[in-house]
């Protein structure tokens, strides 16, 4: 199996769990696939297959103690690139389940979220950690506030 084979294969895997928690978030299916570590379990064995194929001992010299230049470096190399690649697949995937799962749980609103996320996790977490923040400040206490009675007797 060739890296770019594995490369656009571990892209195009990841895309149905993405059209899934964003575009079908309320559908039973979308739920019972993201509820499953299988995905997790797949892009995680084709990483540590990559990993160990990239590690040559000069590598594994630069990587125990690293310098900015020693992973650029690194990262020059096809299979190292492909392997820091699959990490981002698997960590914003896992970190946009997390997001969808939060959302169905406290019906806050993640489709955004989402894809921020699948292009840039660090953005969908922090814009779902805002988003989260806003509606608990200002949507949950009016429901508060319109579910208590006003002209109940002291």
């Amino acid at each position: 199996m060739t890296l770019d084979l594995i490369f656009n294969g571990a892209n195009l895997f990841v895309l149905p769990f993405w059209v899934l928690i964003i575009f079908l978030p309320k559908w039973g299916v979308t739920r019972k696939v993201i509820s499953s570590f299988i995905p997790f379990v797949v892009l995680a064995a084709l990483y540590i297959y990559l990993f160990v194929i990239s590690i040559t001992p000069e590598n594994a010299a630069a990587l125990s103690n690293p310098k900015l230049a020693d992973i650029a470096s690194f990262f020059a190399d096809e299979s190292a690139a492909a392997t820091g690649w699959i990490h981002f697949l698997v960590l914003d995937l896992f970190l946009g389940r997390y997001i969808y799962l939060e959302g169905q749980r406290t019906g806050v609103w993640t489709a955004h979220s989402l894809i921020l996320c699948l292009f840039a996790g660090p953005m969908g977490l922090l814009s779902h950690i805002l988003t989260y923040w806003t509606s608990q400040k200002f949507f949950n206490r009016s429901q508060e506030e319109a579910s208590t009675p006003t002209d109940a007797p002291a």
